[in-house]
């Protein structure tokens, strides 16, 4: 059984709730339940934003998690906020450009990846999430690469796709790294 249970956490303007938008959609893709739940404070860009994202072969009860399976932490306070209710066996996974401290919490595991310095080597900042993903994806198995592709084409406005290839390639280096 297929059952992931998701917070993705960081700034306003980082791609937190598109991230999450992608995860559901793909799940879909591959006819799982999903449910997406976005946040975020009245400031949207520099401030805080985080969503829910449920993956799973069950129905879903409700979209609000009070536990969650993966976190991925796109700054300190989302660490912060978040880390204390990943499940035991459970991912964290953090844009270790952004995030000064490892995570504490024991009997996890942890995944330090230097997102945002990866991104914006590759020229475009906006990768980091992608990149994240990308890790999340090989850790979990909770959807394909290539049902990814197939939502990044649904989700993208039609003058974005030109980003599709690096965008792939942003996950791919996610997935390796």
């Amino acid at each position: 059984m297929a059952h992931q249970e998701i917070i993705i956490a960081g700034f306003g303007g980082q791609g937190i709730l598109s991230a999450g938008r992608l995860l559901a959609y793909a799940g879909m893709l591959e006819n799982k339940n999903v449910s997406w739940l976005p946040s975020y404070g009245p400031e949207m860009r520099g401030g805080t934003a985080n969503c829910n994202v449920i993956i799973s072969d069950d129905t879903i009860g409700s979209p609000i998690l009070n536990s969650a399976t993966v976190l991925v932490a796109m700054n300190g306070p989302s660490l912060d906020k978040f880390e204390g209710i990943v499940e035991e066996g459970g991912i964290i996974i953090t844009d270790s450009s952004l995030v000064p401290r490892r995570p504490s919490k024991e009997g996890v595991d942890v995944y330090e990846i230097p997102a945002t310095q990866m991104a914006t080597d590759m020229g475009n900042h906006t990768y980091a999430c992608i990149i994240l993903l990308g890790k999340l994806v090989e850790k979990t198995g909770i959807i394909s690469k290539e049902n990814f592709e197939q939502a990044l084409k649904k989700v993208l406005p039609q003058k974005k796709h030109y980003m599709i290839p690096e965008e792939m390639k942003a996950f791919e280096m996610g997935m390796k790294y």
